[in-house]
C-alpha cells in the first residue's frame, strides 16, 4: 500500500499506441533526453515543460501510473504503461514521505 503522505517527482511522455513508445525508447539515456523526447512527442499538455507532472501524490494521477510511480526504480525509463489516455514512458526523479 502505498502511504497516503508520500510524494514522487516524475515526467511522463504520452502516446497513442505502444508501438511508438517502443520506437522512442532507445533514444532515452537520462532524464535529459527524456525530456527532449517528451517536448518533441508527447501529447500531453505537460509536453511543453518535458512531460514534468511535478510533486504528485497518491490519488492525484491514474491508478496504473500511481502504481509505478510510487513502486518502480528511480532514476531508470519505465514502460510503456498503458492506461485510459494511451500509452505512457515514465522517468521518476525522486520519492519522499511528507
Amino acid at each position: 500500500m502505498i502511504h497516503p503522505n508520500s510524494r514522487a517527482k516524475a515526467h511522463h511522455i504520452l502516446l497513442a499506441t505502444e508501438a511508438q513508445c517502443q520506437a522512442l525508447m532507445p533514444d532515452i539515456h537520462d532524464l535529459a533526453s527524456f525530456q527532449t523526447q517528451a517536448r518533441l512527442h508527447s501529447t500531453c499538455p505537460s509536453a511543453k515543460i518535458g512531460g514534468d507532472l511535478g510533486l504528485t501524490k497518491p490519488g492525484v494521477v491514474v491508478t496504473e501510473l500511481e502504481q509505478a510511480i510510487f513502486n518502480e526504480p528511480l532514476e531508470t525509463l519505465i514502460g510503456p504503461i498503458k492506461t485510459v489516455h494511451g500509452h505512457h514512458l515514465l522517468w521518476i526523479k525522486k520519492r519522499q514521505q511528507v
